[in-house]
């Protein structure tokens, strides 16, 4: 199966049409978090927001329990999400709540990151490559890396390439994106996490190579 057909775009093309689904994120405070599990199975970006809403500081206390660090716990929530927007289809809930599902993705993302960081404190210091200014095919290389994000990001709806550049570019935290957008902490981590994942698959369908 391709990125692309895993997009939530490609998502929401499958679902039904707004008018035949429930409108679960309506009155939020009165949904099951199964679901809202369900509603972002469809490509709900609110009920993605809800969800972070209910679980975030739950989710980066355990990250942060594991880790000791707030950046990489802060890290591991935002991918845990991105992981949970992507499997929230998968979810069976006769087999699990959804708080224990969805904390089950933070969890696990933070022992990674554990692991990793451990690797590279035991990594050989001799192992590490020897810096080196970048010549003339290294600068093409990087620019034409740059015309792809760039391209890519103006294929994200406005208001997701907006939080992204304003984060990435302009520096700023989820919490003043908040501020200054006027809109709640949820709604912006929710565009954060869906403008991250597609703009992944608009980077891959573009054949953009990370190294």
């Amino acid at each position: 199966m391709s990125v692309a057909a895993t997009s939530p775009f490609a998502t929401a093309l499958l679902a039904p049409p707004t008018s035949e689904r429930r409108d679960v994120t309506s009155e939020p405070a009165h949904v099951s978090d199964e679901a809202l599990v369900e509603a972002v199975a469809r490509a709900d970006d609110d009920a993605l927001g809800e969800l972070y809403d209910r679980f975030g500081k739950v989710a980066y206390g355990l990250a942060y329990r594991i880790l000791q660090d707030a950046a990489l716990a802060e890290d591991a929530v935002q991918e845990a999400f991105l992981q949970i927007w992507r499997s929230a289809g998968s979810y069976e809930p006769e087999r699990a709540k959804a708080s224990t599902w969805l904390l089950t993705f933070v969890h696990r993302r933070a022992v990674d990151l554990v692991r990793r960081e451990e690797r590279r404190r035991t990594a050989p210091a001799e192992s590490a490559p020897e810096p080196s200014s970048a010549g003339p095919d290294e600068t093409v290389v990087a620019r034409s890396r740059g015309e792809i994000v760039r391209a890519a990001l103006k294929g994200l709806p406005a208001d997701q390439r907006e939080a992204i550049e304003l984060a990435y570019y302009g520096g700023l935290t989820q919490s003043e994106l908040a501020e200054r957008l006027g809109q709640p902490l949820g709604t912006i981590k929710s565009r954060m996490f869906t403008g991250l994942n597609r703009l992944r698959v608009l980077l891959a369908e573009a054949g953009y190579e990370s190294a």
